[in-house]
């Protein structure tokens, strides 16, 4: 009989560890914070399921349960004001604190999410560093403003209006924000410097939603060629910061995208096609594969649950919000109302999903 192969079983690791971590962390943020302010904590438990094992210490039951894939938090009085048992009392329950209290317990859980995916990227940094494209030409479009100007194949620029520069970022932002004004480039060409000027014009060119746009250009394309960046720790967690950010404009896009139809409905993925792509990392990438997948999912899952929907953590803090500006508690008929609403919209968008994920998977309509 044949085994589990070393790929295989190092796949389904790479997902225990990846979403049921995650879950983890995010639970663990709610868990710390009610600690913090001495809410009692009824459970809290390393799974779902049935209790493997587990032990109890200052009225909490510490548990590791069958099911792997993530956590939970059980806090007294935190779905019925009326839940106390014993040997908790009224000040141990979570419904009575107040809402600036409650609030930060549940916004723990999303920023733990955007921490963890801030402090994986700065790790990945400071041991990987980081590669970026080089300002160097692979070919010049024809009839366009650089091969106007003379610029060549595998003419690598240096400077640009006299200020150095190198990387293939650094032009495409000085040619967009030229907005059609000459600019002076410095390139080396098999070791020699030349001084090319070039003015700008307005070109079409494809976004990263596939969207056709009008823009500055000067007609050339990238050879493709990288350099690489160490950072110093504290290198390592600004540039963090920034991709971090970047990450959450570009998934911010995407959902407008995804309202406007650019990005096509079919595209939205769920459970199956994170599993898909945890699979993927794990065999091609090995671990920094995994942990930067594993950083992207957790500033996915931080924002999604920071959005003002009910039933996610963000709907909880937009009525905490609304309480704390009205001084007493969002209307219960509005509460319910809303949930009820979000949790039709949230059930409705995960069935999508898991459809486009079996679709993709049996090779169905894309």
């Amino acid at each position: 009989m044949n085994g589990i192969s070393p790929d295989s079983f190092y796949s389904v690791a790479a997902v225990v560890l990846v979403l049921g971590g995650l879950i983890f962390i995010h639970e663990l943020g709610h868990f710390v914070a009610a600690k913090w302010f001495r809410v009692g904590v009824k459970t809290f438990s390393l799974g779902f399921g049935p209790k493997l094992f587990g032990f109890t210490r200052n009225n909490t039951q510490y548990q590791v349960a069958v099911l792997p894939l993530g956590g939970f938090v059980s806090m007294v009085g935190e779905q019925d004001p009326a839940d106390i048992p014993a040997p908790f009392t009224q000040a141990d329950s979570f419904a009575l604190r107040p809402a600036w209290q409650r609030l930060i317990v549940v916004a723990a859980g999303p920023l733990c999410n955007l921490f963890l995916a801030w402090l994986l990227y700065t790790v990945l940094f400071m041991s990987q560093g980081q590669n970026y494209l080089l300002a160097e030409v692979g070919s010049v479009q024809p009839g366009t403003p650089a091969m106007a100007a003379g610029i060549q194949a595998h003419d690598r620029i240096v400077a640009l209006n006299g200020k150095p520069a190198e990387r293939w970022d650094d032009l495409l932002a000085a040619v967009m924000a030229s907005e059609g004004r000459e600019l002076t480039l410095t390139v080396d060409r098999g070791g020699v410097e030349h001084e090319i000027s070039v003015t700008p014009a307005p070109m079409e060119r494809k976004t990263l939603f596939g969207e056709t746009k009008r823009s500055w250009g000067i007609g050339v394309i990238a050879s493709m060629a990288t350099g690489h960046t160490r950072f110093s720790p504290p290198g390592a967690a600004v540039q963090a910061l920034k991709h971090s950010w970047l990450i959450t404009k570009l998934i911010g896009e995407s959902v407008v995208k995804l309202f406007e139809r650019v990005v096509p409905l079919n595209s939205l993925g769920g459970p199956i096609q994170i599993v898909q792509e945890i699979h993927t990392q794990a065999q091609s990438g090995g671990l920094v594969g995994v942990l930067l997948i594993a950083a992207f999912i957790s500033l996915n899952l931080g924002l999604l649950n920071l959005l003002p929907i009910p039933v996610l953590d963000g709907g909880h803090i937009l009525f905490m919000l609304v309480e704390i500006v009205r001084g007493k508690p969002a209307p219960e008929r509005f509460m319910e109302f809303t949930t009820r609403i979000g949790i039709a919209l949230l059930l409705a968008l995960m069935l999508f999903a898991t459809y486009n994920d079996l679709s993709r998977w049996l090779g169905g309509p894309s």
